[in-house]
């Protein structure tokens, strides 16, 4: 079988793992090298957080709201582990590190897991395609993660997009925000900037002045993009200044010396533009009678 191919049903049966997380794998995805069991209570000291997952933002109020919920129905979707590779009889989260966060503060003793006996590089995509279908990832996170797959297994973006349901664009468009300093990053990550805003910043010289634009007016996309190709346009503008040749300084110095007033000549590709610079009314007033005569 080849990479490209099992790459592909790798990609179906991690959807099928995370849409029907407590069903049981038939078919062509059955026969993914994922060792399943069914669900059961654990404790849940025994679960332990997974430092790769891509997720790193969990809002207090938000695992306070989960948590509240969890001691009135309890954890209706089973949590997603695999056995630990550094700590013996151990288990190490794939999928619903909010939901053990909250199921602690419940101080709950038991939490219902599903084991999976995935290695690191499919634990990864696992928590990846979770988060996102859940919508649970800011685009940095996203990002990180994409960029986590590349960097240690070699993923394309194209295998990327094939395995989260996303277009080889979308992969390529959300990479191009870890090019982005810190402290614009951090507003994606509080939600100050949608992705969109934040792709519009990502030429720009100075990103984070652009940024705070952006929210103080409450700009759209559309807007905010005008605003960095201004800002692009102005920044070309004065790296590449324009250097006059020659003939066009001896011909300033002429001018000048016959108005006896500063001339600046500006030649365009059709064309250009000649500026008389005058100090007082009585020069303006010279400059029309030169004119008119």
């Amino acid at each position: 079988m080849g990479e490209d191919q099992s790459r592909k049903r790798l990609g179906r049966g991690l959807a099928a793992l995370i849409g029907d997380i407590d069903m049981p794998l038939s078919g062509e995805e059955s026969k993914i090298s994922v060792t399943l069991t069914s669900e059961k209570q654990m404790p849940i000291k025994l679960v332990i957080r997974n430092p790769h997952n891509p997720r790193r933002n969990f809002p207090d109020a938000e695992i306070d709201d989960l948590a509240q919920s969890i001691r009135k129905h309890g954890i209706v979707q089973p949590i997603v582990v695999r056995p630990s590779l550094v700590k013996a009889e151990h288990y190490e989260l794939i999928a619903g590190e909010r939901r053990w966060r909250a199921a602690q503060k419940a101080d709950l003793l038991q939490i219902p897991v599903i084991i999976r006996d995935v290695d690191d590089r499919t634990a990864l995509e696992l928590a990846i395609i979770e988060n996102i279908q859940r919508t649970d990832l800011n685009p940095v996170e996203e990002a990180s993660g994409y960029q986590q797959l590349i960097d240690e297994y070699e993923y394309t973006q194209a295998d990327l997009g094939q395995i989260i349901g996303k277009s080889r664009s979308h992969v390529a468009n959300t990479l191009r925000l870890l090019k982005l300093p810190v402290d614009v990053q951090q507003l994606l990550n509080r939600g100050a900037l949608s992705a969109g805003h934040a792709r519009c910043l990502i030429t720009s010289d100075n990103p984070l002045v652009l940024a705070e634009r952006i929210i103080k007016d409450g700009l759209s996309v559309r807007q905010a993009e005008t605003l960095s190709n201004r800002t692009l346009f102005k920044i070309a503008k004065k790296k590449t200044p324009y250097k006059k040749d020659t003939n066009t300084k001896v011909l300033e110095k002429i001018i000048s010396d016959k108005l006896g007033m500063q001339v600046d000549i500006k030649p365009k590709p059709k064309g250009g533009d000649i500026c008389i610079h005058y100090k007082t009314l009585d020069q303006l007033d010279d400059i029309c009678q030169r004119l008119q005569n």
